[in-house]
């Protein structure tokens, strides 16, 4: 055996995080002045993992969430994840690094009025010029249980079939990562059942890291860890049994 081979065996490789956060601060400015919003947060999130961030209103678990994907620049602090830092991409380029990596369901389901269930999902994919997003998006669709609402509008929709739209339009281009912003917030206990079951289901089917906000005990149980806030800063990161 050669002694690289050697080594190899007596010093495996490290996983590298999906998302890594160092010292992460946000500040905002308000009349009243300067309000620390995030508070040096340092976070790391495997490939695959489900990570659930609780925490009571105002603690910066849509902040944080919003720093992870791309939607918000930190004050100060290093954000990496699948492999681009970015608290140093301008604009245009954390634009194209989410449409490559991340998919992003939120409560109010963000859905474009004008267009049609199919239009909605076939967004991303057209964005990237994919010539097979109107076939793509209808298959999601489907997945979802609304085969039959592709030419509906957000308006002809109940909440859930919304959010269905959403889930899949989050999904259809396979992204490495799906962030989801209380995602039941807006629905009655029975259909955000239905959507928090789904939702596991196509990270599960499609092997994305799954980064979920919520205030619901028993949702942030079936995550694998939960992260809670409090004021700003991570008080307590566990795995969940």
């Amino acid at each position: 055996m050669t002694l690289e081979r050697l080594h190899a065996i007596e010093t495996p490789s490290l996983a590298v995080p999906l998302i890594q956060l160092d010292a992460v601060r946000l500040t905002l400015m308000s009349a009243a002045g300067p309000v620390d919003i995030l508070r040096g947060i340092d976070l790391a999130v495997e490939p695959g993992e489900t990570l659930g961030l609780v925490g009571p209103s105002g603690s910066g678990k849509s902040t944080l969430l919003s720093v992870m994907a791309g939607l918000e620049k930190p004050t100060s602090g290093t954000v990496t994840v699948a492999g681009a830092q970015l608290d140093t991409l301008d604009e245009d380029r954390l634009a194209r690094f989410r449409r490559d990596n991340v998919g992003i369901v939120f409560q109010s389901f963000h859905l474009i009025p004008t267009m049609s269930a199919i239009e909605n999902v076939a967004i991303p994919l057209e964005l990237a010029g994919d010539r097979d997003a109107w076939d793509k998006a209808r298959a999601e669709l489907e997945l979802v249980g609304l085969g039959h609402r592709t030419d509906h509008y957000p308006a002809q929709l109940s909440g859930g079939e919304q959010q269905r739209v959403a889930l899949a339009r989050a999904v259809v281009a396979s992204p490495k990562i799906l962030f989801a912003d209380e995602p039941t917030g807006n629905l009655d206990g029975k259909t955000g059942e239905t959507i928090i079951d789904l939702l596991f289901d196509l990270r599960r089917t499609r092997g994305a890291t799954l980064v979920l906000v919520t205030h619901d005990a028993s949702l942030a149980a079936r995550c694998d860890r939960r992260v809670r806030l409090a004021d700003g800063s991570v008080v307590v990161d566990e795995a969940v049994a």
